[in-house]
C-alpha cells in the first residue's frame, strides 16, 4: 500500500520537473536562452538556503527574509530559476535606461531583457504549479540566497526561488 504522503511528495516532485520544462520552453528575447533551473528537495539543502536568507535579512535589516526562510523550511521542495546577464545588444533598445549596451556596460547596468526573460520563465513555471494545484510563492529572497551560495553557477546573477507545498493549508497565505 502506498501512503498519501508519499504520493503527494511524488506529485510535487513531478510538478517541480514540469515547472523546469515550462521555464525552459518559455519565450526568450532574440531566442537566446540563458535560463538555469534547479530543484532543491533535500531538507539539508533547503536549510542551508534558509540560513543564508536569515543572514541576508539581518545584514539588510529586512525581517521578511526570515519569514520567507521559515516558509522554505516548511515547504516540500524548492524550484530555483535564474538567468545569466549577457547583453543581447539589440540596436536602439535603451530599456535599461542607457543609450546602448556599451554605455550600460560602462555604468554596470544589467540588460533589461534578462530580467524580462526570467519573469516570463517564472510565470510559465508557476502557471504549471497552479494548474496542478500545488501551492507556491515566488520569492526573490530565496533567489538572492541561492545566488550568494553560488547554487546556479557563477554566470547567474538574477534568480527567483519558488517553494512548493501540497498540504492541507497553503503555507504561503496568512504569513506573519
Amino acid at each position: 500500500m502506498r501512503m498519501n504522503e508519499d504520493a503527494e511528495l511524488d506529485g510535487v516532485r513531478c510538478v517541480a520537473e514540469l515547472m523546469c520544462v515550462a521555464a525552459r520552453t518559455a519565450p526568450k528575447a532574440c531566442g537566446i536562452d540563458q535560463i538555469v533551473t534547479a530543484i532543491v528537495e533535500s531538507a539539508d539543502e533547503r536549510g542551508e538556503i534558509a540560513q543564508r536568507m536569515r543572514e541576508i535579512g539581518q545584514r539588510c535589516e529586512a525581517p521578511f527574509f526570515s519569514r520567507d526562510a521559515q516558509n522554505l523550511l516548511d515547504a516540500q521542495m524548492l524550484v530555483l530559476i535564474g538567468t545569466g546577464t549577457r547583453r543581447l545588444r539589440i540596436p536602439g533598445c535603451s530599456f535599461c535606461g542607457h543609450p546602448g549596451c556599451a554605455a550600460a556596460e560602462e555604468a554596470g547596468a544589467r540588460c533589461a531583457y534578462n530580467a524580462g526573460d526570467l519573469g516570463i520563465a517564472t510565470g510559465s513555471a508557476v502557471g504549471v504549479a497552479a494548474d496542478h494545484r500545488v501551492d507556491n510563492r515566488i520569492m526573490y529572497t530565496a533567489g538572492s540566497a541561492a545566488i550568494e551560495l553560488g547554487l546556479l553557477g557563477e554566470d547567474v546573477k538574477i534568480a527567483w526561488g519558488i517553494p512548493l507545498s501540497a498540504k492541507g493549508k497553503n503555507l504561503f497565505v496568512d504569513r506573519k
